[in-house]
């Protein structure tokens, strides 16, 4: 026998009217999951093997070149695309929950630009600055950025969910404007056009240890998955249920801001990954935070990797930057998620 859960019935924030509940089955999120991993690993596997360089089993066996190319090249790239892809898809997750916005995600918010401003003043303040210090330094923007427009949404009340992602594109807009101007006067454009444009080609063993702090993060989202969705219901009602509001604000921001840093400092920014792929999961397994939370991790990792095989593909031998084909296709998925809502809902 199938048990089912069923969420309580909210009250709509503009008309006042009980929104009609939604029966959520557990078979079918398992179901859902099992197919994902599935997936993903036919796509790790299609990853592995694809490339200018032809690999095999034996070949890899035997020793030799092969071997050095599947474990130098092969495996961490797949690795990274991975790490890259489930973290930022966790992270415009935890960002939709704590705005009660579905069309908020890092790149929506200002936060890449903000971690890109932390790169290029690092950039110029301390040029041979470890990998650890540049990650520190584009995190703390990316939190300065992320709690700015937090903020603002607080101080500009809006009742379209649209104008949430529009402020968010206006003040990155702003702060990304204000980095290439700084950029060109001081002849880092080359770098900082490496920071916006998410590419994967020199991924290496030994330069992409960095996002498995992304994944990291992955999991303690997991754990306290069912705190950002409190969170996100108002301070007032959080608490009320004895949870603290803020350190639990603080800790969702801390782990955006990480993870869009590690992964802007390794690979470069990925575009709409994290509005897209919370959007979709919604749609199959409903609003259950911790239940999507595993799934967002395996569809972002499983977008992210059939991107990069596009990107390898379609102009091979040669390869377009990641970044490219998901802006193209994150872009597509975006419409088509904004032309198929009915209205303006907060959720």
């Amino acid at each position: 026998m199938t048990t089912t859960l069923t969420r309580p019935s909210t009250r709509h924030p503009e008309s006042g009217r009980l929104a009609p509940r939604r029966r959520i089955r557990p078979a079918r999120g398992a179901g859902v999951l099992v197919l994902g991993c599935a997936l993903l690993a036919g796509l790790a596997a299609a990853s592995l093997v694809v490339g200018v360089a032809d690999i095999s089993v034996a070949g890899v066996l035997a020793g030799g070149p092969e071997r050095d190319v599947l474990l130098v090249s092969r495996l961490p790239r797949t690795l990274a695309l991975m790490l890259a892809g489930a973290g930022l898809a966790v992270a415009g997750l935890i960002m939709q929950l704590l705005t009660r916005n579905v069309f908020v995600e890092p790149s929506t918010a200002g936060t890449l630009d903000f971690a890109s401003l932390g790169l290029l003043a690092c950039a110029l303040l301390w040029p041979d600055a470890p990998v650890w210090t540049r990650m520190t330094l584009a995190t703390l923007a990316a939190l300065a950025g992320t709690g700015l427009f937090l903020r603002m949404l607080r101080a500009v009340p809006v009742r379209d969910v649209l104008l949430v992602p529009l402020l968010g594109l206006m003040l990155g807009g702003v702060v990304g404007a204000f980095t290439t101007f700084f950029a060109y006067r001081t002849d880092l454009l080359q770098s900082l056009g490496a920071w916006t444009t998410g590419d994967f080609s020199a991924v290496l063993a030994g330069r992409f240890e960095l996002l498995w702090v992304a994944g990291a993060l992955v999991l303690v989202a997991g754990f306290v998955a069912d705190r950002f969705t409190v969170a996100g219901m108002g301070e007032s009602f959080t608490t009320n249920l004895g949870l603290d509001y803020r350190r639990t604000m603080a800790l969702g921001l801390t782990v955006v801001a990480v993870v869009s840093a590690t992964v802007v400092v390794t690979v470069g920014a990925l575009p709409f990954l994290g509005l897209v792929v919370p959007n979709i999961v919604r749609a199959i397994v409903g609003d259950n935070a911790r239940r999507a939370v595993p799934l967002v991790a395996l569809l972002g990792a499983g977008m992210v990797m059939g991107c990069d095989l596009i990107a390898r593909l379609v102009i091979h031998p040669f390869e377009m930057p990641i970044g490219t084909v998901m802006g193209v296709l994150g872009a597509l998925a975006f419409l088509v998620i904004l032309l198929g809502r009915r209205g303006p809902r907060v959720r």
